[in-house]
């Protein structure tokens, strides 16, 4: 009699303990949601891009569709990334040579201080529009796992190229640019 109820304490015990962890679990996944789910949809080279509005360092809303008729590369980024600050000279370079080409960079920083942000760009003389990214939503929907992350977009908002990890530099960007004006084909690439 007295393995029984030793028996049954125990399977109670395990029951319990299975639903705490269980409940432990699901608190866990839900909490953490924001950042398995960072990142799920990487846009296809070859496809529209999807739209969106985010503010500058004015607070003025910016879109991707206001941008239609250009190239436009989306580079995602923020100040404690080392790659990210190292490849912005080669962007501001290429954006001073390019822009009345039809050339525009949107860099987009996610979830860090807009005065960081401000501080960083003045003290490197970046004049390219910056756009604060607060809440991660639009780096989630460029699939943006890890930084940087760059995308260049044609002038009727078809994604030609995606570029994770790595450096961009002056001249990749600007043969990127000419290669996309000269209507050649797409292209994916993953820098390491």
């Amino acid at each position: 009699m007295r393995q029984n109820i030793f028996l049954s304490l125990s399977a109670d015990r395990v029951v319990g303990v299975v639903r705490i962890i269980t409940i432990l679990g699901c608190v866990l996944l839900w909490l953490a949601e924001p950042l398995w789910a960072m990142g799920a949809r990487v846009p296809a080279v070859g496809t529209s891009a999807e739209d969106f509005q985010l503010p500058d360092l004015d607070g003025k809303q910016q879109s991707l569709a206001q941008h239609r008729g250009k190239v436009v590369l989306v580079n995602f980024w923020a100040t404690w990334c080392k790659p990210c600050t190292t490849e912005m000279p080669a962007m501001q370079g290429a954006y001073d040579k390019l822009k009345e080409k039809g050339f525009v960079v949107l860099a987009v920083n996610e979830l860090e201080s807009e005065a960081k942000v401000r501080e960083h760009i003045q003290r490197h003389g970046h004049t390219f529009p910056v756009l604060m990214d607060k809440d991660n939503k639009v780096a989630n929907q460029f699939g943006v796992v890890g930084l940087p992350v760059s995308v260049f977009i044609d002038e009727h908002g078809v994604i030609q190229e995606y570029v994770k990890g790595g450096l961009l530099t002056e001249e990749k960007i600007v043969q990127t640019f000419h290669r996309i004006q000269g209507g050649k084909s797409p292209q994916a690439a993953l820098v390491k």
